[in-house]
């Protein structure tokens, strides 16, 4: 049967007059598992964009970053992700919790300057657990090679349900400028210190600096918006 998209989606199409290009791209574009591009695309990236909601609705965005490899593909129908303490809050785990739908966007900002959509279920599961998966699919990252990694809180095992390409029109190309990462650090110079000054604590000395320009010392890169 031909996907049709949500109730939702119909309507905003019907309004706009979209349905015909709707439906292209759903056959065209829209897939219920990762392909062989997109496990190798996903394989490769170094960061993410994860949306995620509670059982009322309210939803949060976060990022995530790490080495490329940070997310396991186990399969065509199955990525993880790890999960580190952070802030504390782990807002986007207790969503999880109590809403396993999700959302991931990969975008190769250096490269391709091209997006994947990858939605889905999302079930919180144990070091151990991923490690058996890992054994068996070969994808896995083993402790020695994610040294200078924080230690996992958990990891996030997300069934597929969706996959479509972000097409790069609107997207930057962006270049890499050196920046030390402090994996895991608790330093609140390091995290950025109260940036917008909230609890009261110092600021940053590049707080009032709102030009669109790249830091100082740092060519911008074709495409920097």
């Amino acid at each position: 049967m031909e996907y049709q998209g949500s109730s939702g989606e119909r309507r905003a199409q019907s309004l706009l007059g979209s349905e015909s290009q709707a439906k292209k791209f759903y056959r065209r574009q829209r897939l219920d598992y990762l392909n062989p591009i997109m496990r190798d695309f996903i394989a490769r990236q170094e960061m993410f964009f994860l949306s995620t909601a509670d059982d009322e609705g309210a939803c949060d965005g976060s990022f995530r970053a790490g080495p490329p490899g940070f997310v396991c593909v186990l399969n065509e129908g199955q990525i993880a992700y790890p999960e580190y303490l952070g802030n504390g809050v782990l807002g986007s785990v207790g969503n999880i919790l109590q809403n396993p739908k999700l959302s991931l966007l990969f975008m190769d900002f250096f490269v391709t300057t091209i997006g994947l959509h990858v939605n889905g279920r999302g079930r919180i599961v144990s070091d151990l657990e991923i490690a058996d998966d890992g054994a068996q699919s070969g994808e896995i990252h083993r402790e020695d090679s994610r040294r200078g990694q924080p230690p996992t809180a958990c990891w996030v095992k997300v069934d597929v349900e969706e996959a479509y390409i972000h097409c790069s029109k609107h997207v930057p190309l962006l270049r890499k400028v050196k920046k030390e990462i402090h994996w895991g650090t608790n330093d609140p110079g390091l995290k950025g210190g109260d940036y917008f000054e909230v609890g009261g604590g110092p600021g940053v000395a590049h707080r009032n600096d709102t030009s669109s320009s790249p830091p100082s010392g740092h060519a911008a890169a074709p495409g920097w918006v």
